[in-house]
Order: structure tokens, then sequence, then C-alpha cells
């Protein structure tokens, strides 16, 4: 089941302030007034404070780990090697953990640093090294439909992901289709229906069980009649390593091309941050399979392992667009290499550029 893809809820963060604020259903026990009345006692939090809470886990994993290593204490070899050590357990990846400890030793070896020092450098060398990477998400207004294809492993978040997106697009004023190639899951189906009806986007659905490529073909085809700006085109979560599954979505891909000849011009996989190096390997092979274009990730308020997005960047040099640090309207947010590094050392509000 894809646990991240859960009903929409309402928000009035980033996205939310775009297109207004987003109501759903009241649950079971609850009216929608105390719901209302929720949103509107509820102190807003600002993205900066969200992510920074999000990569909480993370930040203190590597803090700790400085900490241990580093007390005023000379940068020799041995702080070197176990400060490797420290970044590679982080999810930082060999290469990142290689280069930032070879930037500190040309920088202050054999000298006295504390840990603050050595928290700053970290955060500079992950801000380079994520920069070139930190990518909007840009529609080609001379493709027309626009279409987007979201892939990506079981519960790693892609109708959520869609339905924000399409909430993104929609308030630049574009007429968006959302296409529901998810058909193994008559859940996904409903739930990209509500983001549909709550968005005013059209959707273009089959019954339960249909096959995904055919209506993938049928919503291009129908999104041209439309004269749509943008096809948001939802699949089926798939495990890499289940060839025949990575060979539907070939066909998915394949079939897009005969409506549409430049079809997808995005393919943005999605990627759970929680799932750690395992990550890398879902990047290579739906890179292979599916022509990625752009990483999505989820999550970094579940775990440790936030360093993973840096060790993606450095190996397959794709764009960032978007990370998220909960299942909210609010959460998903385009991406900053500044903010992320910051985030990740654990620095505080008040020594970034952020407003308090």
């Amino acid at each position: 089941m894809d646990t991240d893809d859960a009903t929409p809820k309402p928000s009035r963060g980033f996205l939310g302030r775009l297109f207004g604020s987003v109501t759903q259903s009241p649950a079971k026990g609850e009216t929608a007034h105390t719901q209302d009345q929720a949103q509107e006692h509820e102190p807003p939090r600002k993205w900066w404070q969200r992510l920074n809470s999000g990569l909480a886990r993370s930040s203190h994993a590597l803090s700790q780990g400085l900490t241990d290593i580093l007390t005023k204490r000379k940068i020799d070899r041995a702080v070197l090697d176990d400060l490797e050590d420290i970044l590679i357990r982080a999810d930082l990846g060999v290469a990142t953990a290689t280069h930032i400890t070879h930037a500190l030793s040309a920088q202050r070896h054999d000298t006295d640093i504390s840990t603050d020092e050595v928290k700053t450098l970290i955060a500079h060398e992950i801000e380079e090294i994520l920069t070139p990477y930190a990518k909007p998400l840009t529609i080609d207004t001379a493709q027309k439909p626009y279409v987007i294809l979201v892939v990506g492993v079981n519960g790693s978040g892609k109708t959520t992901t869609i339905g924000k997106l399409a909430a993104l697009f929609g308030a630049e004023g574009k007429k968006i289709v959302l296409a529901a190639g998810d058909t193994f899951r008559a859940a996904a189906i409903e739930q990209l229906q509500i983001w549909g009806e709550r968005l005013g986007a059209h959707v273009i659905a089959r019954a339960h069980g249909a096959d995904a490529a055919g209506l993938a073909y049928d919503a291009l085809i129908e999104a041209q009649a439309m004269n749509a700006d943008v096809v948001l085109m939802d699949t089926a979560g798939r495990l890499h390593n289940r060839t025949e599954l990575m060979a539907e979505l070939e066909k998915i891909v394949r079939v897009m091309k005969k409506a549409i000849p430049s079809a997808p011009h995005a393919v943005l996989l999605v990627l759970d941050a929680t799932v750690g190096q395992n990550a890398l390997n879902q990047v290579e092979i739906f890179g292979k399979t599916a022509g990625v274009t752009g990483l999505v990730m989820t999550k970094l308020d579940g775990t440790a392992r936030g360093g993973i997005l840096v060790a993606i960047a450095a190996q397959f040099k794709l764009p960032i667009h978007f990370i998220g640090v909960g299942e909210t309207m609010n959460d998903l947010e385009p991406f900053t290499a500044h903010d992320f590094a910051q985030a990740i050392i654990g620095a505080s509000i008040e020594s970034t550029d952020h407003d308090a």
C-alpha cells in the first residue's frame, strides 16, 4: 500500500497560500466547524521551521558524532578518518565524505577547531554540492500539454505529490489534467479524484485493474482535445527490482509517445528518504527504465538518513525539484541548497538569512 499517498489534509503553507485554504471531509466524530476552528487557531509555522524540525533526526545524528570526536582538537589524520566515518554513516556518501574531509584538511590541518566550525564547513561543502541541482520544475509552454510522469516505489508518496503539484500549477492559472494511472489501487484512483474535485482539475480514470498504458494514451489524447496545459500522470508503485513491473513502466512511456511523440516531457521520481542507501538503487534503475529527469524527496521528517539526498546529487547529478517534511499541503516546497545544508547540520533559525 502507498502509505504516504493519504487523503489530502488542510494546510496554509506555501502551496496553501498559492490557491487558498483546502478543506476536507471531517473525520469520524469531528464536525467541519471544529476542524475550521482548529485550523484558525493553529499557529503558523514557516517553512524553515518545518524543515529544521523535519531534519532534526538527521542533524542530531551528525552533530552527536562530531561532538564525540571534536573538543578543540587539532585536525590530524585520526580526526579526519573519524570524521569521514561519521559523514558516511550520515548517508552523505563516500565521495561526499572524502571531499569534505579533504577540504577540511586543506583549510585547517594541524590546527585547533571547534564542533561549530566543522559544522559550518560541512554546511558550506554540502551547499556547494547541491546548488547546481536545486532547480525549479519549469513548465515548457511550447509543449501543450506538458506531460509529467510520476514514478516511484510503493509508499513513496506519488499520489500526494501529484495533488500538491496540481495545486501549484493550478494556482498559476494552468489547466490541469490528472491521469489516475495507478490502476492497481482503487484507493489511489479515489484519492486522485478527490484532488481533482478540490482543485478544479479534470481527472481521467478507468476501472480498478484497467491497463495503465491504455489509460496513459487516452489521457494524453483527451488532454490535447481539452487544450490542457499540464498532464500529471500517476503510476502504480513498483519495486525497482521487479523486472516485470519495470517492463510495464517502459510500456507506459512507449505508449505515451504514440499519442505525443515528445512525451513525457518530465519524469519525476518520488523518493522516500527513510529508505536511505536503497534510494541510490531506485534512482539508477528508474532512470534507466523511465528516463528520470528530476527528483522529489519526501518523508525527510521521518528519518536520520536525510544526508542521502547529498549522495544522490553527487552521484547522479539530477535536478532536485521539491522536498517534503510531512503530508500536508504546506510540507512540500521547492528545494533550496542553502536551507537544506543549514538544516542538516542543525543551524538555528537566527544563524540563517531567514526571518525568525
